[in-house]
């Protein structure tokens, strides 16, 4: 949706937005925000966490159970039952299933099974964006709300062509919502870099990237064989390596079919009002 003047989109009856972005720029906080001032809140990480790779993640908790010969045969009796207590604000289950590669000593997966897991990602991610038509309807319908903001994952731009007004998730999204890019300067960079270091967030790659940056990282840390890389670290130097590569490719994403404001920005929204009147301000951006 692109809007010919901003009260086009700040008078209408009903609202729909897709934030994208970084991990970690605000998305998640911004969306939290409004669903206490009456907008519907549709994560597409939950969604994939649980509708989409929900049994691949309890399936992967009972693997791991199935070694300790107690809760073995207490799951083989239906004794004790295993579930993914995933949240909006708790990713950890879909990050621990993700997982990192590397040496399986320190925590890491194979390759070939990280990349396994890599493409079971990329198409629940397709599929839970391709869900938003239906849960725009499905808030209006079920609950009442007018008002409905998708927080989408970083790795957005990984599973869309950006220039292509046909790919399948850009039709869906932009047919029934305004995209929003919340951009981020150098300093917000360097303190997702820190903040994913301290607390990693499920990460996907582009098959080509990563087999790419997984050969230059070994070469770089004089790595010959796959299970000798630290996970952690590849984690690190990934994340930076993968931040600076979309980048530019989110920035082209709002150029072609969306609107852009700056992190700094969601400091003055408050409540569902004052987002309204941000969009405003992006969609009169891009009108000059």
């Amino acid at each position: 949706m692109l809007f010919e003047t901003r009260d086009e989109f700040v008078s209408a009856p009903g609202h729909a937005v897709t934030v994208f972005g970084m991990a970690g720029v605000g998305k998640t906080w911004l969306a939290a925000m409004l669903r206490r001032h009456r907008w519907f809140h549709y994560s597409v990480d939950y969604r994939i966490g649980t509708r989409h790779m929900g049994e691949f993640i309890v399936d992967n908790f009972k693997r791991e159970a199935m070694k300790v010969p107690f809760l073995r045969d207490l799951l083989r009796s239906d004794s004790i039952y295993i579930s993914s207590n995933i949240t909006f604000d708790n990713l950890d289950p879909l990050s621990s299933y993700l997982g990192t590669p590397g040496d399986p000593s320190r925590g890491g997966l194979p390759f070939a099974e990280y990349q396994r897991r890599q493409e079971q990602h990329r198409v629940a991610e397709i599929s839970a964006l391709l869900d938003v038509p239906t849960f725009i309807d499905r808030a209006k319908v079920l609950y009442g709300y007018d008002d409905f903001i998708a927080d989408t994952g970083g790795s957005l731009i990984e599973v869309i062509n950006h220039d292509n007004p046909a790919d399948p998730v850009v039709a869906a999204l932009t047919r029934h919502t305004a995209l929003l890019y919340i951009r981020g300067t150098d300093a917000d960079a360097e303190k997702l870099i820190a903040r994913f270091k301290a607390s990693p967030k499920p990460m996907y790659y582009r098959p080509q990237f990563l087999v790419a940056k997984w050969a230059e990282y070994k070469r770089l840390n004089g790595v010959a064989h796959d299970d000798d890389v630290d996970p952690a670290g590849f984690g690190a130097w990934g994340f930076e390596a993968l931040l600076h590569d979309r980048l530019p490719r989110y920035q082209k994403l709002a150029d072609n079919f969306g609107y852009c404001v700056d992190a700094a920005d969601l400091a003055t929204v408050r409540d569902g009002a004052d987002f309204l009147d941000l969009m405003g301000k992006a969609i009169a951006s891009r009108m000059r």
